[in-house]
């Protein structure tokens, strides 16, 4: 019986380090993060989101201290993916078509540093992938990109009611009028990668 108690046990260890060898993470900053939880939320290999803040100086902040701009944060996304599904160039291109590449500190009707479009790197790989999409869309649109790519450095997890805000508030105004019409754009660009 202790055999195969033990037995299970280590099963159930190699599964589990199996299944977490098959997620990655990347983490982008493009605005309000209620914008950029859904398309990839829809998107086929994402495993979830998260939204939260990055990129400032002040350890654990809040949404208060965030929005007034007191923090050197952006507002971010944290995608958790299966990289056997869904590639991280894959969730770059959808970044891009859900940003505005050329404002800097602003995303729309969002403005402020908190807004300003970034993509925050884990390793050389990321980077390398990342300058190399900054690069294809800066000549694609023949200007110059302001997002910035950068080392990440933590990621700190926003308060519950910002988590899946459009799934939970899809009748607030800004869902319907700002995250609702990225949604279909996405949709249309990206149909054959959606979940089924």
């Amino acid at each position: 019986m202790r055999t195969i108690v033990a037995s299970l046990l280590c099963l159930a260890a190699v599964v589990g380090v199996a299944d977490a060898q098959e997620r990655a993470r990347a983490i982008f900053a493009g605005g309000c993060f209620w914008c950029m939880e859904p398309p990839f939320d829809k998107l086929d290999g994402v495993v979830s989101t998260t939204s939260g803040y990055t990129g400032g100086r002040t350890t654990a902040p809040t949404y208060e201290q965030v929005s007034a701009g007191q923090t050197g944060h952006a507002e971010a996304v944290e995608i958790v993916y299966d990289p056997g599904k869904v590639t991280y160039a894959q969730l770059l291109g959808v970044f891009w078509r859900n940003i505005d590449p050329l404002t800097p500190n602003a995303q729309f009707c969002d403005t402020g540093s908190q807004y300003r479009a970034a993509i925050f790197v884990e390793d050389e790989t990321q980077r390398r992938l990342a300058e190399e999409s900054k690069r294809a869309v800066a000549q694609r649109l023949g200007k110059p990109i302001v997002t910035e790519v950068v080392p990440l450095t933590a990621f700190y997890r926003a308060e519950d009611y910002h988590q899946e805000f459009f799934q939970q508030h899809p009748e607030q105004l800004y869902c319907q009028f700002v995250v609702s019409p990225k949604i279909a754009k996405f949709r249309k660009a990206f149909l054959a990668k959606l979940k089924p």
